[in-house]
């Protein structure tokens, strides 16, 4: 049997590790004595679609039968609504390819399968739902505290971009971690990876 296993992480940060799904996933197929035709990963957010290359590359070669069995993790990792789920399987039904989650054990060739399949995609869909007022309640408190969101106002650049160098050396000279550096300029980690990554301050004008 050819599978194509599929993996996916909302955010390209370390704390998620995509081989954390590949690995098991790569054990079930040689347990299983599966021949892997290809590993497709997203680093994308589950709605993000047009950033989620590689998943539209396998529905590509989906419908070219290049493989049988689409594997992957868990369902949230797949699709992103359970309309999503219904319109991609019934596409795959159409040129015989199968899908199996590694997390969530279901049989869609019986009525309780497909039961149980479409509570799973649900529930899924109703996380990711509580992740989004989650954030966005956490952003509007932020707000109401007087908290900076996002990188610095255009208005507060120079200041900014003096205390960036000051905690720049201190970070390149050990004194303090990733995380307090963020915490001591006022703003996510994920806005001091992306100036980090570019190198300098040099965006901050």
């Amino acid at each position: 049997m050819r599978v194509a296993i599929y993996a996916r992480v909302s955010t390209s940060d370390k704390e998620q590790n995509v081989e954390t799904q590949l690995l098991p996933l790569r054990d079930f197929c040689l347990a299983q004595g599966w021949e892997v035709y290809r590993e497709y990963v997203d680093q994308a957010p589950a709605n993000d679609l047009a950033h989620r290359v590689q998943w539209r590359q396998l529905l590509d070669d989906a419908a070219k039968r290049k493989f049988t069995v689409v594997l992957v993790f868990k369902l949230d990792r797949a699709f992103r609504s359970v309309k999503h789920m219904h319109d991609t399987l019934a596409a795959w039904e159409m040129v015989r390819v199968s899908f199996k989650s590694l997390r969530e054990q279901f049989d869609t060739s019986t009525a309780l399968g497909r039961l149980l399949l479409n509570l799973l995609a649900a529930l899924a869909e109703f996380e990711l739902e509580l992740i989004r007022e989650r954030v966005k309640a956490g952003m509007d408190r932020a707000r109401r505290q007087g908290r900076q969101i996002g990188r610095p106002k255009v208005t507060d650049r120079k200041g900014f971009k003096k205390r960036f160098g000051a905690i720049l050396e201190r970070l390149n000279g050990g004194d303090i971690s990733r995380r307090q550096a963020a915490k001591e300029l006022g703003i996510g980690y994920a806005t001091l990876k992306r100036l980090l990554d570019a190198g300098d301050s040099g965006g901050l004008g």
